[in-house]
């Protein structure tokens, strides 16, 4: 959500375009783990017992190809999401949104040794840094004072509060609302 948000307040697509397909890879790598991690496990196992030596080769074979479809969508999960940050970097200025999306995709790569791990949550307190130090441009409120003139424009009528033109019968400003003097 907060993506979209961002992707709309930067007018840049690509932000909520590459966070969608990178949610939608690492939803794709929980639901292989859910699926295909234990699927391998009672295959190997029923191989095991149905063929011996070869069947528990077998099952082996099967849980590292399990492992290397599930590695190889984490990644491009990775990329994906380092794509938003990197626009979402540019177009705030924050740039550890770069630094998160940097290490997540490390950490990608890196969690086939287990240190990937520690990098992908390093990333993730980063963005999260990183979301709440972003500045939002100040709006300015208030009048602003009426623009002077060079010369008089004649048969015309502005209102002398905030300097819009007006129609010459209109009891009221129609930008500010303030009573116009009678001419």
């Amino acid at each position: 959500m907060g993506m979209k948000g961002l992707s709309e307040y930067y007018r840049e697509d690509s932000i909520q375009q590459d966070t969608i397909r990178g949610i939608t890879y690492l939803i794709i790598v929980v639901i292989a783990i859910a699926v295909l991690v234990p699927f391998s496990a009672i295959t190997g196992v029923f191989s095991a017992f149905a063929f011996g030596f070869f069947g528990v080769g077998f099952g082996f074979i099967v849980f590292f190809a399990m492992i290397a479809v599930i590695f190889v969508f984490y990644l491009l999960a990775a990329i994906n999401l380092r794509r938003a940050f990197s626009s979402l970097a540019q177009k705030s200025g924050e740039n550890m949104f770069e630094t998160a999306g940097t290490l997540l995709f490390f950490g990608a790569i890196f969690t086939v040794l287990l240190v990937g791990f520690l990098l992908i949550f390093l990333a993730w307190i980063i963005a999260t840094i990183a979301f709440f130090s972003i500045k939002v441009p100040q709006q300015q409120y208030g009048y602003t004072t009426a623009p002077q003139l060079s010369q008089p424009i004649y048969g015309s009528r502005f209102c002398p509060t905030c300097g819009a033109f007006q129609d010459p019968n209109a009891p009221f400003c129609s930008h500010c609302g303030r009573q116009l003097p009678i001419d």
